[in-house]
């Protein structure tokens, strides 16, 4: 009886890439909720562009849901977005404490009313940095371990819950498109 093969990502199936994947999705939710707390917490003091900002957050929650997904390919743009996030912290950090001081009004929220205290804006910046540095570190790990390699091989030797049926297969000395059932038509 002919076991039949699949397409098998044995990657995917280690332990490791698995830790690693969930890792980073869960520090681009974190990311991304810090800046939605800047964002709506302290609207009326944002200077530059607001909708910019709501993009990037909603940007690397739709990076999550592709790595989620085993996407390979947005590792390396999720490090380097993490880098500018990085940068932008850094620089805002200071200026977010420095609203804290008497003669600066409480940032207005976006829904109106009072915002967050500026040193609580700062302090939510200022952690904004070593989870960037977290993302940089695995999203370059998770690249490492080649999610990618597919292998073909009997069913039973799949290592990977999600392999799949190849739909033609090929073996020498049969023709293209045949499934090895029947006879060879001349």
């Amino acid at each position: 009886m002919e076991d039949g093969y699949v397409i098998d990502r044995p990657n995917r199936a280690k332990a490791s890439s698995n830790t690693t994947r969930a890792i980073v999705v869960l520090l681009l939710l974190v990311s991304a909720g810090l800046q939605l707390i800047v964002i709506l917490g302290g609207w009326s003091a944002l200077q530059g562009s607001k909708a910019l900002q709501l993009v990037y957050a909603l940007l690397y929650i739709g990076m999550a849901y592709l790595v989620s997904r085993w996407n390979r390919g947005v590792l390396p743009v999720v490090a380097a977005l993490a880098i500018l996030l990085l940068i932008f912290a850094a620089v805002s950090g200071p200026e977010w404490l420095e609203r804290d001081k008497p003669g600066f009004s409480t940032p207005e929220s976006i829904f109106g009313g009072d915002g967050l205290e500026s040193s609580v804006l700062g302090l939510v910046t200022f952690i904004v940095i070593p989870v960037q540095l977290l993302l940089i570190a695995f999203a370059a790990q998770a690249f490492r371990q080649e999610w990618h390699v597919e292998l073909e091989v009997p069913k039973s030797r799949a290592k990977w819950k999600g392999a799949a049926p190849r739909k033609v297969i090929d073996r020498p000395g049969q023709r293209r498109g045949t499934t090895g059932t029947g006879a060879a038509r001349g």
